[in-house]
C-alpha cells in the first residue's frame, strides 16, 4: 500500500497528476478541495461553514477535515492499493493528524512528493483556471490571499516531511509528461 501525499501550492498540478497516477496505479484519491465543494453544492452544514472560510482565503479546520477524510480514507476499504491525499495536510498539525489516523488503520504516508512552481506561472495557471472552469475561488485577489497562505501555513511541511524521510521535490514546470515521469520514479522506488 502507497499512501502518497501530493503537495504543492494551489495551480502546481496536483490534479492533473493525480489523474495520471490513479490511471497509472489504481490509487484511490482524496482531494479535499473536491470533498469540500461537494458539501458547498449540496448546501450541507458542512458546506456552509467551509464556504465561509474557504471565501476568506482560509483553511478549513483540523478537526474538521480530519473527521472529513478519515471518513472517506474508509470508504476504500481494507485492501485498496493505496491513497492520494490532494490538498491536505496544509500544516504540521494536519500531518501530525494525518499521520496518527492512518497509524490506528495500520497504515502510513509513504511519500510526500512537492510539486514546486514559481509563483508568476501559479498566478497564470490559476486565472486561466477560473475563466475555463468558473470556479469562484479562482480570481486573483483570492489567489492572492490563498498563495499568502499556503507559504506562510503550509509551506513547513517541507521541512516536516524531509524530516520523517519521506519528502521527494519534483520540478512542477515543464512539460506534463516528463513530470509525471519523474513522480513514477519516486513511486517505484518505495
Amino acid at each position: 500500500m502507497k499512501n502518497i501525499v501530493i503537495f504543492g501550492a494551489p495551480g502546481s498540478g496536483k490534479g492533473t497528476q493525480s489523474e495520471k497516477m490513479i490511471a497509472k496505479y489504481g490509487f484511490g484519491h482524496i482531494s479535499t478541495g473536491d470533498v469540500l465543494r461537494d458539501q458547498i453544492k449540496k448546501g450541507t452544514e458542512l458546506g456552509k461553514t467551509a464556504k465561509s472560510y474557504i471565501d476568506n482565503g482560509q483553511l478549513i479546520p483540523d478537526d474538521l477535515m480530519v473527521s472529513i477524510l478519515a471518513d472517506v480514507y474508509d470508504s476504500f476499504g481494507p485492501d485498496h492499493k493505496g491513497v492520494i491525499f490532494d490538498g491536505f495536510p496544509r500544516t504540521i498539525p494536519q500531518a501530525e493528524a494525518l499521520k496518527k489516523m492512518l497509524a490506528e488503520r495500520g497504515h502510513k504516508v509513504a511519500a510526500m512528493i512537492e510539486l514546486d512552481v514559481p509563483e508568476d506561472e501559479l498566478m497564470k495557471r490559476l486565472i486561466k483556471r477560473g475563466q475555463e472552469s468558473g470556479r469562484s475561488d479562482d480570481n486573483a485577489e483570492t489567489i492572492k490571499k490563498r498563495l499568502t497562505v499556503y507559504h506562510n501555513q503550509t509551506a513547513p511541511l517541507v521541512d516536516w516531511y524531509s524530516n520523517e524521510g519521506i519528502h521527494y521535490h519534483i520540478n512542477g514546470l515543464g512539460e506534463l509528461d516528463r513530470i509525471f515521469a519523474d513522480i513514477c520514479k519516486v513511486i517505484d522506488s518505495l
